[in-house]
C-alpha cells in the first residue's frame, strides 16, 4: 500500500473515534469554556479534548510527524510530514446543537502553508450525519465506499456556499463578495463549517464555496478532497490578512475567479 493510502486509513480511523468522542460530548452537554476572537466564535472544552485525542493518536502511530492544530498549535515534523487539524470545525453550530459541524484531519509534505504544502491525505467526518469524507493523493475522494465528483454542469445555475468572518468590520466587503457572485449563482448556502462546504463541493452537493480569511486547518482537509473530485482550488490574495479560498468544478470555479477579478 502507498504511503498515501496509509495515511488516508490512518486519519479516518483517528477521526471516526475523534468524532465520536465530539458527537458524545454533545450528547452529554457542551461546557463552554472561553471565546476566541468575538462571543460567537466559541471554543468548547470538548474542541480542545478532541484534539487532544487526534494528537494523542497521532504521536503514537507517527512519532516524527509535525502537527498543526487549532487550539494546541504546532510541533515541527522530522519526516517532512505534518497533521493539520481542525478538531471541531463549525463550533458555534456545536454549541447550538446543530449537526453542522466536522472533524477534520489532514497530512501535508513540505512547508506548512496552504499554497505550498503538497497535501497526501484527508479525513471529514461529520458525526451528527454519519459520513466520512476520505481522500489520498492520486486515489480519489470517497465518501462510505462510493467515489465522489464534482458537478460538471449547472444549467439553472452554480448552488454555491460561503462563509463570513466574525469580525463585524469584515461583514460589508463579504456582502459585496456575494452580491457579485449571485450573479452566477440558482442560490446560496451559508452553513458554518469551511471543510463540510468542501466536502459537500466535492460530492456535488455545491457547485462552488467561496471564503475569505480560512485558517489552514480550515481547509488542508476540504481542498484535497475537491481536488481528488475533480474540482479546483484557488487561494486568492495570499499576501492579504484575509486570502480567499474558492473551489468547484472546472467551470464554476473559473467563473468565480473572473467575477472576483473583476471585484479587484
Amino acid at each position: 500500500m502507498s504511503l498515501e493510502l496509509d495515511l488516508r486509513d490512518l486519519a479516518a480511523d483517528i477521526a471516526r473515534e475523534a468524532g465520536e468522542l465530539a458527537r458524545r460530548r454533545r450528547q452529554e452537554g457542551v461546557s463552554l469554556a472561553a471565546t476566541k476572537t468575538t462571543l460567537s466564535d466559541i471554543v468548547t472544552e470538548a474542541d480542545r479534548e478532541v484534539e487532544e485525542l487526534i494528537r494523542t493518536r497521532l504521536r503514537a502511530e507517527r512519532p516524527g510527524d509535525g502537527f498543526l492544530g487549532e487550539e494546541s498549535g504546532a510541533a515541527s515534523s522530522e519526516t517532512g510530514i505534518t497533521w493539520v487539524v481542525d478538531p471541531i470545525d463549525g463550533t458555534v453550530n456545536y454549541a447550538y446543537g446543530i449537526p453542522l459541524y466536522n472533524v477534520s484531519i489532514a497530512a501535508v509534505r513540505g512547508v506548512v502553508e496552504p499554497g505550498s504544502w503538497e497535501a497526501l491525505a484527508a479525513a471529514v467526518v461529520a458525526p451528527a450525519l454519519g459520513e466520512l469524507f476520505t481522500a489520498a493523493r492520486g486515489e480519489g475522494s470517497w465518501l462510505d465506499g462510493v467515489r465522489l465528483a464534482v458537478s460538471t454542469e449547472v444549467p439553472a445555475g452554480a448552488l454555491l456556499g460561503t462563509g463570513f468572518g466574525y469580525d463585524p468590520e469584515t461583514h460589508d466587503g463579504d456582502l459585496l463578495t456575494v452580491r457579485r457572485v449571485m450573479t452566477m449563482a440558482r442560490d446560496l448556502r451559508r452553513m458554518g463549517a469551511a471543510a463540510l462546504d468542501l466536502a459537500y463541493v466535492a460530492a456535488g452537493r455545491l457547485d462552488g464555496y467561496l471564503e475569505r480569511g480560512l485558517k489552514p486547518w480550515d481547509m488542508a482537509a476540504g481542498a484535497l478532497l475537491v481536488e481528488e473530485a475533480g474540482g479546483r482550488v484557488s487561494l486568492l490574495d495570499v499576501e492579504s490578512p484575509r486570502p480567499m479560498l474558492v473551489a468547484g468544478g472546472t467551470l464554476v470555479h473559473g467563473r468565480l475567479l473572473n467575477l472576483l477579478a473583476e471585484e479587484s
